[in-house]
């Protein structure tokens, strides 16, 4: 029996390129996105979602619980980009962050956790972000948002595991998306005492976005998670020197570390 996938955030970027991938492998795909009615190009059923919203998660969920039954797989990658000096970064905007990339995944794992309970098993996969591991300079919320979505998940992969449910992430590295243009910037103000680092780290953040990996490689690398019987707790995909960035944090001392990102961002 083909098994059901729910994806969030699934109109553009990493979320359309994983489920139309798996729509491929025959697998029943389920994506979401705050206005459906907008997206006419989806090669699969769009339920509308706004992960900020709890009553939001539940209807979408049941929606798809009462059409199929079940949900085999949840991946969690609605997410929003910030940039920006945190002294600069509105309170308001940080929170609506932390709505999106912690709080709202978390509220959808506890509104398919019931359903899987029943079923006696699933696999729920959260996107998080190689950025997620480290403090980067001018993405601190960034940074904290998906960073605290690991440990998250860290933990309660271990609460669920009685009840064979499988929890994972996936951290992307810089995919050619559409993010940057989502995100939220921080505007770059004139006589600011960041006018000048932030603005060249915001022109070598949008390049690494532009020169990205193709979103089908994450499509591939989400795949073969949900068709291994015991996946690993982490998993990073991305260009080898981002990856390697995160064996260096572990092994270098921190100051030298620090050093390192500050010389890549010219600070």
């Amino acid at each position: 029996m083909p098994k059901v996938v729910f994806i969030t955030g699934a109109s553009s970027g990493i979320g359309k390129a994983v489920g139309t991938f798996l729509k491929t492998k025959n697998y029943i795909v389920y994506g979401t996105s705050r206005n459906p009615s907008r997206i006419t190009d989806s090669p699969f059923p769009l339920v509308a979602l706004d992960v900020r919203y709890t009553t939001s998660i539940q209807t979408a969920i049941q929606t798809v619980l009462e059409k199929e039954k079940r949900i085999d797989v949840l991946i969690n990658n609605a997410g929003v980009g910030i940039t920006g000096p945190l002294e600069e970064i509105p309170a308001e905007e940080i929170k609506n962050n932390f709505e999106t990339n912690l709080f709202g995944p978390i509220e959808v794992m506890k509104a398919v956790l019931p359903a899987m309970r029943a079923q006696k098993g699933g696999t729920i996969i959260n996107v998080t972000s190689i950025a997620g591991y480290m403090g980067l300079p001018f993405r601190s919320v960034y940074s904290a948002s998906k960073g605290a979505l690991e440990l998250v998940t860290e933990a309660l992969r271990m609460e669920v595991k009685p009840f064979n449910i499988q929890i994972t992430n996936v951290a992307p590295g810089d995919f050619a998306t559409n993010i940057a243009s989502g995100r939220y910037h921080a505007p770059l103000v004139k006589g600011s005492a960041y006018e000048d680092t932030y603005g060249y780290s915001l022109e070598t953040m949008d390049a690494h976005v532009d020169g990205g990996s193709d979103p089908n490689d994450m499509a591939k690398a989400i795949l073969e998670v949900i068709e291994t019987e015991k996946p690993k707790i982490h998993y990073k995909v991305g260009a080898p020197l981002q990856k390697f960035s995160i064996v260096l944090k572990r092994i270098l001392p921190d100051k030298i570390y620090e050093k390192m990102l500050m010389n890549h961002y010219k600070l």
